[in-house]
């Protein structure tokens, strides 16, 4: 199958990753562009992966404003350089983690976050919801997982869809980022502010 320079551009576009990259890509999946982004998806990972040992100890701090005035952001994303800090990529993805936080109000960054005696509770409560179907013990362990990994979907960062593409999550848009830049990129913290939220 002929591979035109439109496509290859329609995946570097996509992904971010160089034309050849996207061009090998698209030769691997005879031209399957879906299977092309899982590849150069999956390549992303793998490099953020051997880079996950080093130091991430530039990037920024950026605030984020919204519903004039109503709720505020602050939001800490490292990276391993200065130069990768100050791209474009880079702060467009702070940018969008700002928004996400203001959006879906997330309690924390990832599931690790959780603290054990929350995640003992929701687990409790899971359980006894679950028992109330009368369905066998290995059904209500299932029934459990899949309610736990939808808390985890609305309580943890990482775990979220992003708000401007419900297909994607903020781990899968991190390793995007990754991707683009061959650094070990994270969002270290945030904290979010909502005007008369109780305290």
């Amino acid at each position: 199958m002929q591979i035109t320079s439109e496509v290859v551009k329609k995946l570097r576009d996509k992904t971010g990753v160089g034309m050849m990259d996207c061009k090998k890509a698209l030769e691997e999946t005879n031209g399957e562009f879906e299977k092309a982004v899982e590849i150069l998806r999956k390549k992303g990972i793998d490099v953020a992966n051997k880079r996950s040992g080093r130091q991430a100890s530039q990037g920024t701090v950026t605030a984020y404003i919204h519903m004039g005035g109503k709720i505020g952001v602050l939001v800490e994303v490292n990276c391993e350089s200065d130069f990768v800090a100050k791209s474009d990529d880079f702060n467009n993805f702070v940018k969008d983690v700002s928004m996400q936080v203001a959006a879906a109000s997330p309690d924390w960054v990832t599931r690790d976050e959780v603290p054990q005696n929350v995640l003992d509770k929701e687990k409790e409560i899971l359980k006894e919801q679950a028992l109330k179907t009368g369905k066998p013990e290995k059904v209500i362990e299932k029934i459990v997982e899949g309610k736990l990994t939808k808390f985890y979907s609305e309580r943890c960062l990482m775990d979220q869809p992003f708000v401007k593409d419900q297909d994607k999550t903020i781990k899968q848009l991190l390793e995007e980022l990754m991707a683009k830049t061959g650094e070990k990129c994270l969002v270290r913290r945030f904290v979010r502010y909502q005007v008369g939220e109780e305290i």
